[in-house]
């Protein structure tokens, strides 16, 4: 097989959370580019949005809703993807939250939500699919984290921590599985023109000193995350296993 060939995951069924913009369909549309059909999480309108481009490359594509602050509905989604297009064997636990406030005064209730959504919901997930991909003999999952799994951030307790936490188990996930021809890893993306940092680049000031700071000299793309997630959800990346790739212009070099 040679290594382009490698990077191909013709058939192959994936499933992406949050699969509604940005990140999220940028991911989904990489994927599908390289062959595999894709079961999109998210908002029904913004979800059927990303299926019919996917469609449009000639693979198949279903949209799902389910509300993944609640481990039922990461449950039920897993199944229904199940039923209509059959196992995953490439799982993109993408799906996050972010809430800003004060540690002081950061609401019980929104911690527990982000935690949920950001790192509960994808462990739950990855147990499904896992299963499934260890009775098959492969699979991939990939865990989508964030810089801020390595800095804490500022008024973002929730989110730091959820991410933080999802690094340390996509780790604890590929010491289990390895073994057993299932690869779980993370990508970190950096700071990327996404819904999440809107307010950021609304701040001139702030934006510029980002931007300033990253050797790319620019916020990412959501499709500049499309060949690290190709790479890892493909047979070329069979032998990296619990890696956190941070994708992020440079930034952590500074």
């Amino acid at each position: 097989m040679s290594i382009l060939e490698r990077f191909r995951i013709d058939r192959e069924v994936a499933l992406v959370t949050g699969a509604t913009g940005g990140l999220g369909t940028a991911i989904a549309i990489a994927l599908a580019e390289a062959g595999a059909n894709v079961a999109c999480h998210g908002h029904s309108r913004e979800a059927d949005e990303t299926c019919e481009r996917i469609r449009d490359l000639g693979r198949m594509a279903y949209s799902f809703s389910a509300d993944l602050s609640d481990i039922s509905q990461a449950e039920r989604l897993y199944r229904e993807v199940q039923a209509r297009m059959g196992a995953p064997c490439i799982l993109v636990n993408n799906a996050g939250i972010l809430h800003r406030q004060a540690a002081e005064h950061f609401d019980a209730a929104m911690w527990s939500r982000v935690l949920d959504v950001n790192l509960t919901s994808a462990f739950r997930l990855s147990q499904l699919a896992g299963s499934a991909m260890l009775e098959r003999g492969r699979g991939k999952i990939i865990n989508i984290a964030s810089l801020l799994a390595f800095q804490g951030g500022s008024e973002v307790p929730a989110y730091a921590a959820s991410k933080a936490a999802l690094t340390q188990l996509t780790r604890a996930l590929a010491n289990e599985w390895g073994a057993r021809n299932l690869q779980v890893n993370a990508i970190s993306p950096g700071f990327f023109r996404t819904a999440h940092t809107e307010e950021l680049r609304k701040d001139e000031t702030l934006s510029r000193q980002i931007v300033d700071r990253i050797p790319a000299a620019r916020w990412g793309e959501p499709e500049d995350l499309a060949g690290a997630v190709v790479f890892l959800a493909s047979r070329a990346s069979d032998y990296v296993n619990g890696e956190v790739l941070v994708v992020d212009g440079g930034w952590r070099t500074r």
